[in-house]
């Protein structure tokens, strides 16, 4: 980056900008835990001395604190995807169950975002299409900036089931809803595919929403169908078309991508005898609300009773569980 010649063309340095950012947000932790380590050291050195005992409390915090940090550390450091290191898009589709799944699907998109702000990600909404009646969404996508976003969230990828007495039923009976999560990652530029002109269907629609200056006025928001695949995306938050048009070929040429890898490891484990991958275009994880209040992840049983905490967006757990999984059946 130093050498003569590096910024004078933005888009040949990107990847190396993008590498560097990989390579820091691997380094740096583990200068931190070294740090940490030598601290803790420290201090029962400290407690051991005559008189330092009630130094140990802050020790055994400190032990914990870092016992922690080194076991999310080991987790990221496994990460073998060759995208799991970039960002993502992460999109919430209400399934079946009208007014009740569209109100799930606000839910769930409330639990992202909350668990990206309290996870350092830079969250930001590329599509919204509400539901009229229940104030829900029908569906929605938003974007996470950050160090291996991608290879954190990709362990949500599947339906998620509702049980709970239902708001909307006079009755107060208990209902089951269903959401669809999807998680593709955010291409760099260099590694786009090419995409004929006649493999695209592209729509121009007025963008939904509130309204406003831009939105509700003009045809600004785009959606793009890959006629081969039936694979489609759409942006309508942008200002202009072109912006709309942009982002959603490039969340279409993430998923070609990201379903072209999933191809090669189906692939794979047919040669090798695997099923395939548990969960895939089935319920991953259910939130039961009443009559008692449980959320399990039926791939990893990884479950807890704090319901509030996890549509808080408190779903580290259950990102850690799948990671151990994965890295334990590796191989085998």
């Amino acid at each position: 980056m130093a050498g003569p010649g590096f910024w004078n063309d933005v888009s040949k340095s990107r990847p190396d900008i993008e590498r560097l950012k990989v390579l820091r947000s691997r380094l740096d932790p583990l200068t931190r835990l070294e740090r940490e380590t030598e601290d803790l050291g420290a201090t029962l050195e400290l407690a051991a001395e005559a008189g330092g005992a009630e130094l140990l409390p802050e020790a055994a915090g400190l032990a914990r604190k870092l016992s922690a940090e080194i076991e999310r550390f080991d987790l990221e450091v496994t990460f073998s995807g060759k995208y799991d290191h970039l960002n993502c898009h992460l999109l919430v589709q209400a399934g079946t169950g009208g007014t009740e799944s569209c109100d799930w699907a606000r839910m769930l998109l409330r639990m992202y975002t909350r668990y990206g702000e309290q996870n350092g990600y830079k969250v930001s909404q590329v599509d919204y299409v509400p539901d009229d009646v229940s104030g829900g969404v029908r569906s929605a996508t938003l974007q996470f900036d950050g160090p291996y976003a991608y290879g954190w969230l990709r362990a949500e990828i599947g339906v998620h089931r509702l049980i709970r007495i239902s708001p909307f039923d006079a009755n107060a009976r208990r209902q089951t809803s269903f959401c669809s999560v999807d998680v593709s990652p955010l291409i760099d530029e260099a590694e786009e595919l090419e995409i004929p002109e006649s493999d695209l269907r592209i729509d121009k629609f007025r963008a939904g929403g509130a309204g406003g200056q831009h939105v509700n006025k003009t045809e600004s928001a785009v959606r793009v169908t890959h006629l081969p695949t039936g694979l489609v995306t759409q942006c309508q938050n942008e200002r202009s078309q072109h912006m709309n048009l942009a982002t959603a070929m490039k969340m279409l040429k993430a998923k070609l991508l990201q379903r072209e890898e999933e191809k090669r490891d189906a692939e794979l484990k047919s040669l090798s005898g695997e099923k395939s991958d548990i969960g895939f275009g089935h319920q991953i994880r259910s939130y039961t609300f009443q009559p008692y209040q449980l959320v399990k992840d039926h791939r990893t049983d990884h479950e807890t009773g704090n319901v509030d905490a996890v549509m808080e967006g408190d779903i580290i757990g259950f990102l850690e569980a799948w990671l151990r999984m994965k890295k334990n059946t590796k191989g085998k």
